[in-house]
This record gives structure tokens, sequence and C-alpha cells, in this order.
């Protein structure tokens, strides 16, 4: 019988640390905490310093607790000695924590210590063991800080919140401080009114090729303004803010000799950048691989914990995946000095070890993200890792090696070029040693100077040397908005404001969008109108000071002191809930307000025609209802990105005064607000549904047209519709005909003894994919467009067809065991995908 018994939280690392301990040791999983505060009623007596009551979590369908508090008490009390080795971070202590609460007798006296390694290999968990510690008490009292006041939040706002709005919402220290970041950046681009501005561009040749443009740069003494619009134009500025001042410059400039007036060459270093934390690790993941930071977080937790490699069994491939430090450990940069040096030449090596600094903030007892072991190449593991597991490892990979790789060199060259009182520049940039370029270059979320000049390559030219005039070119831009967070971006504003945490990051994204406060649309963060409600209700309420930038910054850095041991954990929770109390009074005494109070207005039902709706409250913000008929609209018309109000439409998308007719019954359309934003609905409701999509910048879809083609179900005309997804064909009558056109690709279905053949359909996201049209009858689903083309390996009777960036276009067999791909790089890289997803089913409208 093993001696020694050893917790961890997830049964893959316990078998991960098993192989490397032998048979003294016993090693299990408590699978995650086994404790918190109670999930009915608050759990914190405010009155008694904040003391929290917790208990053992319940049994739920996903996992039987009760059974595994029972083994672990069992395997405790056989033990000899308790090893606690969950994560080396506030949850993992906290963990700990309650494990030597809740498992170990106290009589006799356990022998109970905590042991933390930042890699699991045999090297770092045996340095673990050979010094053991014991649970820190400080790093406990900072989780248990975070975990009160998110529940003091959450359980006395939360509530409120639903009472106010409806439905099941939440309100949450960090969440409604992300939340009203995507929603402020929203009215920031609905507000923003364009500048038009002009560049002119010239192009020249010298006597050696190729050409080049050289743009504009000064007149006379001024600088031609190409950005900063928010602020006012400078004496020593000028803006080029109109068609006739840019034509009169080109035509000016055109009739002067353009003469080389000077050429600037100089070397340019761009260093390498450090190792990832873990919020660059979810940038960067989300620039170059698409992945959501959830996801990303996932992977990242697999590589840790451990994955089977052959002969070798379960092997940890990086270092823990929740750190804030660049920190690499001597060892570990001696063995990457050695791998630089071996692999890519002492070119790339530099002459002394590169030490990068973390934050002032971060916790540098743990290390950046690295591979445990930088000779295990990802082309060596390729056999062993997953497609996304492989991508993520990679990435790892190449960035911690670059990081300790020499500095790229580049030769930056400026050319003036004088045309009467005219300057033209032109700058271009030539690599002349790639160095860590050689294996990794950071993502951008959006394109750089430095990148353009890395595009352009300009001859060598002498100055006094007269250029040939090609052509020169006006060119109108517009300043754009402010663009819509991603998650990549998201994550770094939050960084960058000191809000959240490493262990944090990811559990916001998903909140936001479980939630439905957001919605993802090619990428991008939109708030939906529930979620625009939900933060005004809380901002106008009372808690505008609370959730806010600065204060929760603060809040996060006075954690960081409990967590070092400079502030009690019930200190901060004071001076907190001092404030929070006041503001939960004001919000209180708002939300009754709003709910109860009706604000009486001279606005016409377009229904009744009756005068004096009055403006109300609900989940998508304020409404007007009529109190003879109960119709109701939306009391707020949104202003696109044109500057015209959506509102607009109530008065007819053509301009006029009268409200647009409904199409299907004749009476007035108005503006509603739903889930998705707003839409125009038929006043008819319910007996006639009939609406019209409103985008995002404002216009609204045009109305159905009508088709030379009848249904097939009631002999009525079709009509091209605009929903949701975009274009769809249906039947006139609609809804008592509900018969819409299938986009068909002439493609018959492979499965055996179906007669339909492939369709066009749309997922609830908006995204194509192609069906089966005897569906639900036969579940067959592509998600790359099925080509009426034989495979000329096995002769299937059709080929897929997809597109990427790197690839381009390239048929592939649908069939996998045949393996057949018109692009060489092989079908592995597009399976194909049949599983039957019925929230996919529902064809667009």
């Amino acid at each position: 019988m093993a001696k020694n018994l050893v917790i961890v939280e997830s049964p893959a690392k316990a078998k991960t640390i098993n192989k490397y301990l032998g048979k003294d040791y016993l090693v299990k999983a408590s699978i995650g905490h086994i404790k918190d505060l109670p999930s009915k009623g608050l759990g914190v007596d405010v009155d008694d310093d904040f003391k929290p009551t917790y208990e053992v979590i319940p049994d739920s369908r996903k996992r039987n607790n009760k059974r595994i508090v029972a083994e672990l008490r069992k395997a405790a009390k056989d033990a000899d000695a308790v090893y606690l080795a969950a994560d080396p971070d506030r949850e993992g202590e906290a963990i700990c924590q309650h494990l030597a609460e809740e498992i170990i007798p106290k009589r006799p006296a356990k022998p109970t210590y905590r042991v933390m390694f930042n890699e699991i290999t045999k090297r770092a968990v045996n340095a673990a063991f050979d010094s053991p510690g014991q649970i820190d008490e400080n790093l406990v009292d900072a989780q248990q800080a975070r975990r009160v006041l998110d529940r003091l939040v959450g359980y006395k706002v939360s509530p409120l919140l639903c009472r106010t709005i409806g439905g099941r919402l939440s309100a949450g220290r960090v969440q409604s401080v992300a939340l009203r970041m995507v929603v402020e950046r929203e009215r920031e681009i609905e507000k923003f009114l364009k500048t038009e501005y002009w560049t002119i561009v010239a192009n020249v040749a010298a006597k050696l090729p190729p050409a080049f443009d050289a743009r504009l740069f000064k007149v006379g003494e001024q600088t031609v303004k190409t950005s900063g619009f928010d602020q006012n134009t400078k004496k020593s500025e000028i803006l080029i803010n109109e068609k006739a001042r840019a034509t009169e410059i080109v035509a000016e400039a055109e009739k002067e000799p353009f003469v080389v007036s000077e050429v600037a060459t100089k070397e340019r270093k761009r260093n390498p950048v450090p190792p990832f934390i873990t919020s660059k690790l979810q940038q960067e993941a989300s620039r170059k691989l698409g992945f959501a930071v959830k996801r990303t977080m996932m992977l990242a937790q697999k590589l840790y914990e451990g994955v089977e490699l052959g002969s070798e069994g379960s092997v940890g491939l990086i270092t823990y995946m929740r750190t804030d430090s660049t920190r690499v450990s001597e060892a570990a940069l001696g063995e990457l000095r050695d791998f630089i040096g071996k692999q890519y030449g002492p070119a790339y090596l530099p002459e002394k070890a590169v030490h990068y600094r973390s934050k002032k903030d971060a916790q540098d007892a743990h290390e950046a993200i690295r591979p445990t072991e930088v000779a295990r190449t990802p082309d060596s593991l390729a056999q062993y890792l997953n497609k996304d597991e492989l991508r993520l490892y990679r990435l790892i990979w190449q960035r911690t090696v670059a990081s300790h790789m020499t500095p790229a060199i580049f030769d930056q060259t400026t050319i003036d070029i004088n045309a009467g009182r005219f300057l033209f520049r032109a700058t271009g940039s030539v690599q002349k040693f790639d160095g860590f370029l050689k294996l990794y270059q950071e993502g951008r979320d959006e394109k750089t100077e430095e990148d353009e000049e890395a595009e352009r390559t300009l001859p060598m030219v002498k100055e006094g040397e007269v250029l040939d005039l090609k052509s020169i070119t006006p060119e109108q831009h517009f300043t754009e908005p402010p663009p819509r967070f991603t998650e990549a971006t998201l994550v770094k504003a939050l960084e960058e404001k000191g809000i959240g945490r490493p262990s944090t990051y990811a559990a916001i994204m998903t909140t936001i969008q479980d939630r439905e406060y957001v919605e993802k649309l090619e990428g991008r963060f939109h708030p939906t109108g529930l979620g625009k409600t939900v933060n005004d209700v809380l901002i106008e309420g009372g808690f505008d000071d609370l959730f806010n930038v600065t204060y929760t910054a603060r809040m996060e850095e006075e954690l960081d002191h409990v967590e070092e041991g400079k502030l009690k954990w019930t200190t901060a929770l004071h001076e907190f809930y001092d404030k929070f109390k006041d503001d939960l009074g004001k919000f209180k005494k708002y939300t009754d307000e709003i709910k109860n109070v009706d604000t009486p207005t001279d606005e016409v039902c377009l229904k009744c025609e009756t005068k004096g709706m009055v403006k109300k409250f609900g989940r998508f913000g304020k409404y007007l209802k009529c109190l003879k008929c109960g119709a109701t609209r939306d009391a707020e018309p949104k202003a696109g990105a044109d500057g015209n109000a959506a509102g607009e439409a109530n008065a007819g998308s053509n301009g006029s005064e009268e409200p647009e007719a409904c199409d299907l019954c004749g009476k007035p359309m108005q503006l509603q607000r739903g889930r998705f934003g707003q839409f125009l609905g038929c006043t008819g409701y319910p007996e006639c549904r009939n609406i019209r999509k409103i985008s995002k910048a404002g216009a609204v879809a045009p109305a159905p047209i009508p088709l030379d083609e009848k249904c097939p179900v009631d002999g009525a005309q079709l009509v091209r519709r605009f929903g949701r997804f975009g274009e769809f064909i249906s039947c006139s009558n609609y809804p008592k005909c509900k018969y819409i056109k299938q986009e068909t690709t002439g493609v018959a279905c492979l499965r055996e003894g179906c007669v339909g053949e492939l369709v066009v359909k749309k997922s609830k996201r908006g995204k194509t994919f192609y069906g089966c049209s005897q569906y639900p009858t036969c579940d067959a689903v592509f998600w790359n467009k099925p080509v009426k083309e034989a495979c000329p390996n096995c002769r299937a009777p059709f080929l897929l067809e997809k597109t990427t960036k790197k690839q381009g276009t390239f048929r592939y067999c649908a069939n996998e065991e045949c393996g057949y791909s018109s692009n060489a790089a092989g079908p592995d890289i597009a399976k194909v995908k049949q599983t039957k997803v019925e929230r996919d089913r529902q064809p667009a409208r």
C-alpha cells in the first residue's frame, strides 16, 4: 500500500505525476473545487467581518462530489502523509485549503504539505517533493476576498436586474465593466462623424528600377496632416479636405521637375518579443489561429497536464498557462541557448542571455508559458497531438525560441523629392538579417506603417537626380471610427487597464456572450439590445463609479496587496462594501421608479391612432405603449453610421411623412426592438407577423420583391425577402404558407437509399453549410461546397471545394478513406464534418 497521498485537480494531471513518484505515492484527483459558497443564499455574514459559510459542492449530473470527497477522506486516513499539489495560483491554494479542512483527519494529526511546480516534468515534480511547503494563507485570503466580492455584487444586484428587465440576468464586478467597454465603444461608433481628407501620391521612376510611389509630405513649410483629426490643425500643418484643393495641388505639382533632395539610409533593429504570458497567448491565438479565449485555455490546460507520447507515457509539454510573468528559469534558458546555437548557428544566438522584465505587479514566482523541453519540436510531436493542440504548441514553441534569438536588422531608406514648393517623401525598408524573424513574427490587430514600409521596394537614387513623373493622383479618404473589439483586443484592453487577471479573461469572454449581452459578428463584439439595456440600467441606476475601469483596476491592486500580505482581506472588503451599500440603495430606488412609473408622451399610436402613448422600460430598453390597444414600439431611434436615424423608417423608407405600409396586410409599419436589435414590425401584430430587418448602420431592408415564379405548395407568387442572414426566396402568402425555396447545388446526396440532393442552408449564426434536402430523414452535412465533379481516385460522384488564405481554392474527396486532394498538402487540412447539429437545421428567415 502507498504510504503517501497526493491530491491534484484533474485525472490527466494525476496520471502524468503518478509515473514520476513511484509506488510509495498514491495520486488522486479532486476534480477542481470541492467546497464553495452555498448555491442558495448569500453565504456571507456582512455583519461578522464578512465571514463566509462554505459547503461541500452538491452532486450534479456531471459529477458525484460526495463520492469524490468520501474516497479522498478514506485515502487520507490510510496515508502516512498528504501532499496537496493543486495549481500554483490563488484558486489552487484555495482548493488545497478546502481539501485540508474536509479530508484530512484532525486526530491523530496527519502530516500535510503543499507542493507546487510550474511544469509537470520529472525534474520539477521531484524538486517540489524534495522541499514541500505549507499552504500560503495570503493566497487563500486573496482568493476568498475575490469570491466574496463577486458573490456580494452578483447576489445583491442580479435579482434587481431580473426584476426590472426580466429574464435570467446577472451583473458581475468585472464582467459588467467589460460589457460597459463594449457598449461605450459601440456608441462611439454610432456618434462618429467622418472627416474627409485627401492625400496625393506621385508615381516616379529613377534611372534604376523599380518605379515607386512618393506621398506629398509638405506644402511649403507646412506638413500635410493625415492623422489626429480630433485635434485642431496647427499653423505648421495643412489639411487637404476638399477635392478642389487637391486638384489645384496636383495641377501645380505636375508642372514641376521632381528632383531628389535627400536620401537617408539608417540601420534599424527589431527586437524579438518576450515569451508568452496568458493574455498575450490568448491574443495571439485569436489573431493567428482564430481560437476563442476559452478554446485557447482548454488546449493549453491539456498541454500542461500531460499528453500521451507513445512509450514515454503522459508528458506535460508546456509550463503553467495562467501567468503574468515573462521570466524563464536559468535551466530552461541554458537549454534554449544550446538549442538555438546548434540548430540555427552562432549568428542567431545573442552574446548574453536575454532576460525580460515583467510588469511591476507580475507574480515572478511563476514562469512564462514555454515548452517544458525545447528539444521537443512541433514536428516531433505531430503524430501525438491533434490538429489544434499541435497548432497551439507550435505557436508557444516558436515564440519561446524566437524570444531568445538575435534581433532582425533592416536598412530603412527615406527619399525626399522636391517639386517646386512641394516635398514628396517615400520610405521603404530592406531586411539585411532575419534574426528571430526566421522563426516567428508577432501578429497585429491593425496594419502599421512599419508593415507598409516592409512591402515597399525603393531603387538606388542619388541626390540631385531628376525623376520621371509617371502619374500623380489625388486620393480621397475618410476617417474611420474606432474598431469594435475582438476577443484579442478586448483582452488587451482589459490587461492594459488592469482589469481582471490571467485566470479570469476566459470567464469574462464566455459570460458576456452566454448571457447574450454581446454577439460576435465577423469576429467582433456587438452589444445586443439586452446588453445595452443592462449596461444603461447599471450605470444610470447608481453604479457608474463601481462598474468603471479605474475603480475595478484599484480593487484588483488591493487583491494583489492581500496576496502579498500587505493588506488584510477584510479591510479591503469593508472599504468596498461601505461604498457598495450606498450605491445599492440608489439602485433599488432607481429600478422601482423606472419599472413602476409610466412617463406620458404626445406620441400617437400607429395601430389605433390614439394620442398619448406612455414611455415604459423593458428588456430591450425604453419603449412606447398605447394604453388603449396595448401596441408598442421603440422609443429611441438609433443613429446609423450615416448620421440618419433608423427611427425615420417610421415615416417611410422613401422619406415621406406617412408611415410605411406593410406589404402583407397594408397596415402601418413601426419601429420595434428585439434581442437582435431594431426592426420594423407590422402594427397588425399578432394577426400579421411581417417584419423588416434594420442593419447595424441603420439601413432598412428592402420590401419583398415579386418574382416571376409560382409557389409549388399553394400556387401563389414567390418573392425575394431579406432576412437576418441575407436573401432568401419564399411564398408571398407567408406565414400561411411557409414554403422556402432552397438553393440547390445540383449534387445528389451520397447516402445509400437517399433520393435527396445537397442544398445551401444557413445556421442560426449565419454560417453557410450544405445539407440534404430530405432532412430530417437524412442528416448528411458538409461545411464545404459540394461540386459536381467525380473524384479521380475513388470515382465518388462529387468533390468538396475549400478556399484558404494559404492554399487558395482546392478540391478534395468527401470520402476520408480516399484521401484525394487537388492540393499537395493533402485533404487533412479540411476534413469533412458530418455531425448532426440540431441548432443549425433551421433555415434562416
